[in-house]
Order: C-alpha cells, then structure tokens, then sequence
C-alpha cells in the first residue's frame, strides 16, 4: 500500500517534469518554457513497497491551447542501476528524504505493475490518498498469455514510448500528449487502460493512457 505523505519536495515533481518534458521527442509544446499543473492521474502499489509508481497527468497551459502529457514516474531512495538515461532528476522529500524520480517507461517495477493492471491483477489507486482505490481507471486485456518484458528497452516516437513484449509480437504503447474523449481503440487493440485528469476550466475527462497491440506488424499506430 503506497502512504501518501503531506510534505514538502524540493524541487517540486512540476519543476523536474519543467525542465525534462522539452528534451522528449514528443513534446509538443513551443520555445517558451512549459507552465505546468498537475491536472490528475492515478498510482499503482509496489508489492515490495519501496517504490513509488505514479501516472500522473500534467497540463502545459504555455502556448495558445492547453496540451496534457501523461508522465509515468516511478520514486525510489536510492539510484536505480544502469538508469541515469531515465533520470528526471532528484527531490528532497520533507518525510523520505532524497529521493530520485525517474521516467518509469524505464523502471521494471513500473512496467511490471503496469502489466499486472492491464490483465487485471493490480488494483489503481486514487493520486493523493492512501489505500484508496480509483474506480475511474478502466482497464481490458483480451490478448492470449501472460504479459512480461521482452527487454526493457522502452523507445520514445514522436507520440508515445513504445515497449516490446512477451507474448509476442505484442508492443505497450503508452500516449504521451492525451486526448480527452470516449473510447475509441484503434485497430488491433488487443488492451488498453484509461485515465482520468481536469482540464484548465475544471471539466473531469478520459481518455486512453496506454494501448496493447498484437500482430505481425506488432503496433499500429495510435491516436
């Protein structure tokens, strides 16, 4: 169970997510730099619990329309072995002390909960309360065969992080710059989960965090 401390963190996650969102190849956002709030998301627990899994949904209301980037991250005490290229950066936490927040399309604990949670085997829970679960978040998994990693070897596209897997071929594309709307998979979605967060003008939305796709081509692309 994931506890949810009231507590200061210096840098705050929206001052990493600031200076780290510009450099991903599917930023859309212009030269102006990003002004960020956290509009929503939700957390999986690590069964270990040493690591802290977050989906969170950050609005950049810099540029003439609002776009709304899904940021997977994962919080850990101590540096995460051979990942200093998923690095976002590190906070100090007013309860844990250091802590380092990494890009979790790269972080084994986040990909293997995020899999536990598409075969419905992992349960979402609420983004700032403790043992809460968030029945908002929708998941389907119609696929044959348990979910694992090929290799951790996640790939960024100009629209998404991408992720091969067992059974294959089978591709984990998680959306990064989210479309509020109803479900609507694209062609040979085989699983899917979907979020909710707030728009700039308080209106709650959906829309599709991560798509599982299975065939020869393995991905079809996703909107």
């Amino acid at each position: 169970m994931a506890l949810i401390h009231r507590t200061t963190l210096k840098p705050t996650k929206l001052e990493l997510l600031a200076s780290w969102l510009p450099t991903r190849p599917w930023y859309a956002g212009g030269p102006d730099a990003p002004e960020l709030t956290k509009a929503g998301g939700f957390r999986l627990d690590d069964p270990e619990g040493e690591v802290g899994i977050e989906f969170m949904v950050a609005t950049d209301t810099s540029g003439p329309a609002p776009v709304h980037y899904l940021a997977p991250l994962t919080y850990r005490g101590a540096p995460l072995p051979d990942a200093e290229h998923a690095l976002i950066g590190t906070m100090d936490h007013g309860v844990l002390g250091r802590r380092w927040a990494y890009d979790g399309c790269h972080d084994p604990v986040l990909i293997t909960q995020l899999l536990a949670l598409l075969e419905g085997k992992a349960e979402p829970q609420a983004q700032s309360l403790t043992d809460t679960p968030d029945h908002e978040v929708t998941r389907t998994y119609t696929g044959e065969g348990a979910l694992s990693v090929v290799a951790l070897t996640a790939t960024d596209t100009p629209k998404a992080t991408e992720l091969p897997l067992h059974p294959g071929p089978t591709v984990l594309h998680l959306n990064r710059v989210l479309r509020p709307g109803p479900l609507d998979l694209p062609e040979g979605a085989k699983g899917h989960v979907t979020g909710h967060w707030t728009l700039p003008d308080d209106t709650r939305v959906h829309g599709v965090f991560a798509v599982l796709f299975t065939g020869p081509d393995g991905l079809h692309e996703a909107e």
